[in-house]
């Protein structure tokens, strides 16, 4: 039961990670929004995510994952049923950083509830389901019409909210309550800042799929619905497919080696994303991006687990953080260099691919200091 309390959240968060990628088009459209007030609205997310990521880790290590879990969902549930009442750029930003902080939240209890490197990539597979779920739906059940959409994801961020209240989630031992000199000597601790260096390049490419890779691939010709689905039948089934692999196939390395083939498959697969215009060809090589990249957030997570078995909610939201800051940094530059022209996200999406090099070097880094 606790392992579905926490699947379920994920799933949820797997569905409001790939939504604004899946409504952007019809909001744009709509409202008449520019990539570079896209890259905007993506910020206010990221910026929802950092605050509550940041915040949460005291409350989870003193209260507790479930009054976590609950709060989160209910900010998730209220940003999405508010977000078919919009008005335009302001108050789409404004919900989606609400919906920033319920994933926030969600996102670090769920991943501090279950922990370690199996278990965390057997939780976010759940992610990828998700994160599936939604661009389908849109394109084929509800026809791209994003009301619809955001009242169903509404409606299932609630029935997870029920399942949290009734789950015997354990409460906090009490053990090792929060003081804040502790904060400050974790936040200087090199390994958690490597770790959180690695999860700010990490999510900087996967949420410029997920944000970006249906507005490419319709500059590149590509019909919206043929788009929705090769974000959901490519990308997000890569993602699941490659948690399953590493969630039950006991693979016999070491969790920094892992990140570390991930790193390399990242940079090959998502440059060659961005050559190609085909839906088959499309479809092949973003599943396989899918992939590359299914392990790194939970296997990174794991490892923050693993280092800081003490204070592990604080730590992870720590390291969470940083993820969001990538988010947001890459958000802004990703619809910056594009400005008001979608054919320019080609360009702009290499940011993936270099920062996945980078993520390479870091992973080496990471494995001289752990082995000291």
């Amino acid at each position: 039961m606790v392992f579905l309390a926490g699947a379920l959240a994920i799933f949820v968060y797997g569905m409001i990670a790939a939504m604004l990628g899946t409504i952007l088009p019809d909001l744009s459209a709509r409202f008449g929004l520019t990539p570079k007030q896209n890259g905007s609205i993506a910020f206010a997310q990221a910026l929802g995510l950092m605050i509550s990521s940041l915040l949460v880790g005291p409350l989870l290590d003193n209260e507790g994952k479930k009054l976590g879990l609950v709060l989160g969902l209910i900010l998730v549930a209220v940003a999405l049923l508010s977000l078919p009442r919009s008005g335009g750029f302001g108050s789409i930003a404004a919900l989606m950083f609400v919906l920033g902080l319920g994933g926030g939240v969600v996102v670090t209890a769920a991943n501090a509830l279950i922990n370690g490197p199996s278990e965390s990539n057997l939780l976010n597979l759940f992610f990828g389901l998700g994160g599936m779920v939604t661009p389908f739906v849109a394109a084929n059940l509800f026809k791209r019409d994003i009301v619809k959409l955001c009242y169903a994801a509404g409606f299932f961020a609630l029935v997870a909210l029920a399942v949290q209240i009734i789950a015997p989630i354990p409460p906090p031992t009490g053990a090792h309550s929060f003081v804040l000199a502790d904060v400050g000597a974790l936040m200087t601790q090199p390994v958690l800042l490597m770790l959180g260096l690695m999860l700010f390049l990490y999510v900087s490419c996967e949420v410029g799929i997920w944000n970006w890779l249906v507005q490419h691939l319709i500059a590149q010709g590509i019909p919206e619905t043929r788009a929705l689905n090769v974000l959901s039948l490519g990308f997000a089934l890569g993602l699941l497919v490659g948690r399953l692999i590493v969630g039950f196939g006991n693979i016999p390395a070491p969790p920094e080696t892992i990140t570390l083939v991930a790193a390399i498959l990242m940079a090959v697969t998502t440059y060659l994303v961005l050559t190609i215009r085909s839906v088959n060809a499309a479809w092949g090589l973003v599943f396989l991006a899918g992939v590359a990249m299914a392990p790194v957030f939970p296997t990174t997570l794991a490892i923050v687990g693993r280092e800081f078995p003490q204070m592990t909610g604080t730590a992870i939201g720590l390291a969470i953080t940083c993820g969001w800051a990538g988010l947001a940094v890459s958000s802004r530059i990703i619809g910056a260099i594009a400005g008001g022209d979608t054919k320019r996200l080609r360009k702009a999406l290499l940011v993936i691919p270099v920062f996945s090099v980078v993520m390479i070097a870091l992973n080496l880094a990471l494995q001289a200091m752990l082995k000291k």
